[in-house]
């Protein structure tokens, strides 16, 4: 469903960037009112981020206005703030579609336009990439100009710093703009600093402050002397002195919400030499009541009405894994107070508000940092406490190092419990679980755990908990089938898994098959079974894996299906193969799991339908194969 054009004059002449800078100044406020009353009606209708994306739109409008898109180049930050953005750049009648399968995509992504210079999707990478593209532009020598916007959650992690202080020695021409709607310096914006950043980045200011360090480049104790008393004048009014020991030059902080002057502001930056950090403060939400006072359950929205003051509660009966998760936490916290649990700025995600609020002092939310948050989870277990990181299985890849280097190598007892393993739907490429089993299985000492289950991953914690070594439990986005939980908690045997079916056919009456499921398809598994009269095994570990059980299953069966929410390349199947291989066991072995491709977003049925992953299409993957 489209929203009606003409409800919008000004946002009607401003469907591309070129449009929107023929329009006068004066044209630009009731712009933003549009843009920002256009956003909330589109996101309202068809679900998606919403909050970041209204604190953005005066910061949006004047990028475009003041800069020449596409040919200078602008990189949004993780873009859950890039909506305003996508909507300006020829894609406002398609945001109804956003999310969605064959629709816009959720994140800025190249191959969608040629406004969008990096596909993005996890935080903090905009700086390192606005810097090769300042870089490159310099040796172009087309006075091509690289604006990089960031949040502060964002610039919390390491890679952020990284590229800061090699964009300050390598002194490229580019702008950082930090989009700040958290910090407690919103006291500080108002006319006096708006007044001070036209000063410092106006071209008196500049001329003064490059023409002096020239005359007394040659007087190194007067340059340093100079250097330190600019400093510190700047440092008494403005926040920014560390940006300015990485080698930026510190503008702000400004109203990010006054169109006006922030094109200003970006019209002096925009000739200004060297490294540019432009502080800008926003607030998460604005324009939109209910969202400005709860930007966290207004990140990402469902479907929802405008008019009301709330969100819709979702429907679902059945428990989370993510709730499972964060029961276990609360429950096993109670009995062990050496329980330490971490997340990278994830508690939300990951279930953990509970936790944090009845455990404060065993909670640490390092903030999206996560190489940090496995390193320090080694040190906590050096120390004799009981570490858990709570993580989703996308983000685990940055940390992927620490994992080996910091936790396995020392076999030190960390649990990670793994969210959004397998494919997490509307998100799309950059936020599918696919790859976690693939690069932890290779890892020695790892135990790896799949449940099937609510009560499977309860228990399944627990185990990992025990366990005198690194573990993981990975588990899905969403709710489970609705097993009963025990409140009870048991230690699993370690690296055994169950049958759950055994076939009745004869052999000689066609060919047996066994089908092998790690995680959450089992019920899927359980019903195609029952149409093929196949054997069922739900492994449980996918490391160490049970191969008392695989090789009697061979021994029994004419074929074996290996199934796994993975890539198929390095993931469970894999592993029963290479055993049946070191045991000369010669068997053929259907693998079903995630194709070598990253998987576009939909929700999670629709891809596994178009996967073949669901019952019609296990079945139809068997038979074939069978045939």
């Amino acid at each position: 469903m489209t929203l009606d054009i003409s409800k919008y004059p000004t946002l009607a002449l401003a469907n591309t960037p070129d449009e929107l800078r023929l329009l006068p100044k004066e044209s630009l406020s009731p712009l933003c009112d549009e843009l920002r009353t256009y956003l909330l009606n589109s996101v309202s209708q068809s679900s998606g981020h919403l909050a970041s994306g209204l604190g953005t739109v005066e910061l949006t409008v004047a990028l475009h206005y003041v800069y020449n898109t596409p040919f200078d180049q602008l990189v949004w930050d993780v873009g859950h703030q890039a909506y305003p953005h996508k909507i300006l750049t020829g894609r406002r009648e398609r945001m109804s579609t956003i999310r969605q399968k064959d629709g816009l995509h959720p994140f800025p992504w190249r191959d969608e336009s040629e406004y969008d210079t990096l596909c993005v999707g996890h935080s903090s990478t905009s700086i390192s990439a606005a810097l090769g593209m300042a870089i490159s532009a310099e040796k172009e020598g087309k006075d091509r100009k690289v604006v990089s916007v960031i949040g502060d959650g964002a610039i919390t992690a390491g890679m952020a710093f990284e590229a800061m202080n090699h964009a300050g020695d390598v002194h490229a021409d580019m702008l950082v703009i930090l989009n700040d709607n958290e910090m407690s310096i919103s006291e500080n914006v108002g006319a006096l600093n708006n007044h001070l950043a036209q000063l410092l980045t106006g071209n008196f200011y500049t001329s003064i402050r490059e023409g002096g360090k020239k005359v007394l480049s040659n007087v190194p104790p007067i340059k340093e002397l100079v250097r330190r008393t600019e400093e510190h004048l700047k440092g008494m009014v403005v926040p920014g002195t560390m940006f300015e020991e990485l080698g930026f030059n510190y503008i702000g902080p400004v109203d990010g919400h006054d169109v006006k002057e922030l094109v200003k502001t970006l019209k002096n930056m925009r000739g200004l030499k060297g490294p540019q950090f432009l502080h800008v403060m926003t607030k998460k939400g604005k324009g939109y009541e209910p969202a400005e006072k709860d930007p966290i359950g207004y990140h990402g929205v469902p479907k929802f009405d405008p008019k009301e003051t709330s969100l819709p509660k979702s429907s679902g009966s059945k428990p989370t894994f993510s709730k499972i998760f964060g029961d276990f936490l609360c429950d096993m916290a109670a009995q062990d107070p050496k329980l330490m649990a971490i997340t990278p700025a994830m508690r939300e995600g990951s279930g953990m508000v509970r936790f944090s609020k009845e455990f404060p002092q065993q909670y640490f939310d390092v903030a999206i940092a996560e190489q940090h948050a496995v390193t320090l989870a080694a040190g906590m277990a050096i120390g004799g406490q009981h570490p858990i990181v709570a993580i989703y299985s996308t983000f685990l890849q940055r940390g992927y190092d620490q994992l080996i280097h910091d936790v396995a190598i020392m076999n030190l007892p960390v649990m990670f419990a793994i969210d959004r393993a397998g494919l997490v739907g509307a998100d799309g490429q950059t936020h599918q679980g696919a790859f976690d089993l693939s690069f932890m299985r290779c890892i020695p000492n790892m135990v790896i755990m799949a449940p099937s289950d609510e009560n499977e991953c309860r228990q399944m914690l627990y185990t990992g908990h025990k366990h005198q070594g690194p573990s993981a439990v990975r588990y899905p986005r969403g709710s489970g089938c609705g097993a009963e939980i025990q409140a009870d908690m048991t230690e699993l045997e370690m690296g055994k898994g169950r049958m759950v079916r055994e076939s009745s056919a004869q052999v000689g009456s066609g060919k047996k098959v066994a089908i092998l499921s790690f995680g959450t398809f089992l019920p899927e598994a359980l019903k195609a079974a029952e149409n093929l009269d196949a054997s069922v095994a739900d492994m449980r570990f996918v490391k160490p894996l049970d191969e008392l059980l695989v090789l009697q299953l061979a021994q029994e069966h004419d074929v074996l299906v290996t199934l796994e929410e993975n890539v198929i390349a390095g993931g469970a199947g894999s592993g029963v193969i290479e055993l049946l291989m070191q045991r000369k066991q010669i068997k053929p072995v259907l693998q079903l799991g995630l194709p070598d491709k990253f998987i576009h977003q939909g929700t999670q049925d629709e891809l596994y339908a178009e996967l073949g992953l669901d019952v019609v299409g296990m079945e139809k993957k068997i038979t074939d194969y069978l045939s």
